[in-house]
């Protein structure tokens, strides 16, 4: 589809955008026209992101901290609406369920579960104003189990179930709330993966194999979707989980 235009006059706030899916979905909402904010919370990720795209109006915060939150929030509605909130930004650490410390555990949630909850509420308010639309980014590892993903699942089981229920309560204010559930998309967050390189090179060899498809996606493939999903013309699609995954979750 040709997005050129289609979001003319709108802002949007894109968490999780300087790098992966994320910065895919801020250029591509960008070069459709909308004036976007992204957010990240690493201050190295945030210097390249400006440099990079300058185009694009950046912002930060821990997204596991409520006031910060609320502050980027307010930075990015000061000098207007805002009709799109993209839930993105996500870490995952891979480990069996005995070998997830408290630390790695706690952390998943505080950035995957906590910050679209928080983000959320501190958007509702222009949201609403705007009939806008929220967009969360899940994972195929909500719905298809695989060993050492118990926590990383847990928290996108999660953010699906959110969303649902966020897009009952919300849909009498006009606000669309629908997720993205992408399956093995090649970005650089999977070469930051905790894992020895000889696993990680033979989980790059077979990724393929497990995908009826038989490849993985790119960043831009997932950023289709979510811009579909937030589009202002689709104005009958709500509570639904999309899996942009190959055919992965099909059987």
């Amino acid at each position: 589809m040709n997005w050129t235009n289609a979001y003319t006059g709108k802002r949007a706030l894109v968490s999780g955008a300087g790098s992966g899916i994320g910065e895919a979905a801020a250029v591509a909402l960008r070069a459709a026209g909308a004036t976007v904010y992204g957010l990240t919370s690493n201050p190295t990720t945030l210097a390249a992101a400006r440099a990079k795209h300058p185009e694009i109006r950046w912002l930060s915060a821990d997204l596991g901290k409520r006031a910060e939150v609320e502050l980027a929030v307010k930075s990015a509605t000061a000098e207007g609406r805002l009709d799109l909130l993209v839930n993105n930004a996500g870490i995952y650490k891979f480990a069996s369920l005995e070998a997830s410390e408290e630390a790695m555990v706690r952390s998943q949630f505080d950035v995957n579960v906590l910050g679209a909850i928080f983000l959320t509420q501190a958007a509702l308010p222009a949201l609403r104003a705007s009939r806008g639309a929220i967009v969360n980014v899940s994972s195929t590892s909500a719905r298809k189990a695989s060993p050492g993903q118990v926590v990383y699942a847990a928290t996108k089981g999660a953010l699906e179930s959110f969303t649902r229920a966020l897009a009952s309560e919300l849909a009498t204010d006009g606000i669309r709330v629908n997720a993205v559930a992408p399956g093995p998309t090649m970005t650089g967050g999977i070469a930051k993966i905790d894992m020895p390189p000889e696993v990680r090179a033979a989980a790059m060899e077979q990724m393929p194999k497990m995908i009826p498809l038989g490849r993985t996606g790119t960043a831009e493939e997932v950023a289709h979707w979510i811009l579909t999903l937030g589009d202002p013309g689709v104005t009958w699609v709500t509570g639904q989980i999309v899996g942009v995954d190959g055919g992965m979750t099909a059987g």
